[in-house]
Order: C-alpha cells, then structure tokens, then sequence
C-alpha cells in the first residue's frame, strides 16, 4: 500500500517520499502529462560561480554518476515506467543539458515515443564563466514528446500564441532561473522557475488534468500545476526535499499569497482568468488516485 507523505486539503497535490521505481509500478493510474528532470550525474566535484561566490556544484549522491552503461539503463527504466502512466493521447516533457538529453533523445524513439519539440531555454541570468576557456553555459534543453507517433496529443495553440504577442511561439524560450521569491521556504540545488513549468503546463494541458513528476524536488511542477488549475502527483526520495515540498504546497494555501505568486508570473499576466487569481482552486470531492 502506497501512502502519501502530504496531500493538500482539496486533494489536488499529493507528494510521495520514495524511489520512482518503486512507486510507479505499485499503481495503474494514468496521468495527462509527465515533467520530468532527470539527475544529471555532474557531482563530479566540480566548481560554479553562485551569489558572487566560488561554490561546488555536488549536489547530493543522487546525482553522482555510474559508468555510461549503468546511466542509460537508469534513464531506459524510468522511461519505460512514465510512458506506461501515461494516458494513450499524454505528453513528456524532459529537462537535460548536453551531458545527458540526446541519450535521453535516443531512448525516447527507442521506447515509442515521438519527440514533438526540443525547447532551448535560454536563461536571462546564467552565471559567468570562472574559467574563462570557453563560452558561458546559458542554456537547458527541454524535450516534448508524445506517447504514442499515431494518437493526437494536446497543444494550446491559440494560448501560447497569446502569451507571445500574438505570434507563433518558438522553440527558443528567454526564462530567467529561478528567482529570490522563489525561495521563501527553502531551495532545491536544480530547481526550476515556476515561469518556465507555467508555460510547459498550460501549453499541453487542460484544467483539472493530473501531471506526474517522478523526480520532484522541492515540487515546482506541482506548485505551478495548482496555480494553473491542475492536479499532482509527485515522488521523491529525498526527505529534506518532500517536507520542502510540503510548505511550499502549503505556503500557497494563503490566498494573498497564491496571487501575488501569479502576478509575478509576468509572461502569464493578462490571462489572470485562466489562473483563477480570485477564486479558491476548485474542491474535488473524491481522490481519484489510488493513495
């Protein structure tokens, strides 16, 4: 039996403390869409600059590398796992740097999967360079795929063309990193911007659709899925991060909270309506998952 660590009042959020493999393969619900970032495997020792300060960039065993052989299998296994959580017409959405995304690229066509899109988001406040010996590293990629090449999957067209001006987005997307806000409760070492899952959750999901992460963190999947009017479910097997995960959900439960964080959204400031700023997120009356 599958317990939850925490699960939000209005059932829309519920975060799991343990390992996605296990997890995954005790249930058989299946989600709309999956965000996923992957360990990376770079605490390797290394340095970066943060705040003005030389800083090491380990970030916790769970990120230390294998051999190449025991990384692909581990990005195959939880691969295979999503795609079967995934409902027939679901999504993947899938952050990397070069070290990692086009083997995670290979295995997607590998197990069935069709890659829609590879979003380049070019970050407005990288950190410099310290070495000095090659370019400055501003970039993460993000893969959109499909479950399946032959059922139609989501995509609101006519919503992101608004955001963008009235004109077609493209694959290139200027986000800056996450921000002091971001970190009143505390801070994961690779979170994500709640603007950029924003933009990933509206752009291929509807309201109410559940959205699976199997590598949670602090949950920024999950907090910018309840500011948009959808329902989560993470894992994560480190506890510092899932009671983080906890005040963060909790934190928003505050309604002058709530719509202060979605009026710093600035890319999703005029569809403050889709947001439901002065609404309380809607009750579900049952918990449709399985814990």
């Amino acid at each position: 039996m599958i317990e939850s660590f925490y699960k939000s009042n209005n059932r829309d959020f519920t975060i799991v403390h343990g390992d996605c493999f296990d997890v995954l393969s005790q249930f058989d619900f299946k989600f709309d869409m999956v965000f996923a970032d992957p360990p990376y495997f770079l605490s390797n020792g290394g340095i970066s600059y943060q705040a003005g300060k030389v800083v090491c960039v380990d970030k916790g065993d769970w990120d230390k590398g294998g051999t190449a052989e025991s990384i692909m299998e581990f990005n195959r296994n939880w691969l295979t796992l999503c795609r079967e959580k995934l409902k027939d017409n679901g999504t993947i959405w899938i952050s990397g740097t070069h070290h990692n995304i086009f083997s995670i690229a290979n295995l997607l066509t590998e197990l069935g999967y069709k890659i829609l899109n590879v979003i380049t988001w070019a970050k407005t406040n990288p950190p410099p360079n310290i070495s000095c010996r090659f370019f400055t590293y501003s970039t993460e990629f993000i893969l959109w795929a499909r479950k399946s090449p032959k059922v139609p999957h989501k995509y609101n067209y006519e919503l992101m063309k608004a955001i963008n001006d009235g004109k077609q987005m493209t694959d290139v997307w200027r986000l800056s990193a996450i921000l002091r806000w971001e970190k009143s409760c505390g801070k994961h070492p690779t979170q994500k911007p709640l603007a950029l899952l924003s933009r990933i959750i509206l752009a291929s999901t509807n309201h109410n659709d559940w959205i699976l992460d199997p590598f949670a963190g602090s949950s920024t999947t999950g907090i910018a899925a309840n500011l948009c009017n959808r329902r989560f479910l993470g894992i994560e097997k480190e506890i510092e991060y899932v009671e983080l995960s906890k005040r963060r959900r909790m934190e928003i439960d505050n309604e002058e909270v709530r719509c202060n964080y979605i009026k710093k959204l600035k890319d999703l400031s005029f569809i403050d309506d889709r947001l439901v700023i002065k609404e309380p997120p809607m009750e579900y009356g049952i918990n449709e998952l399985p814990f």
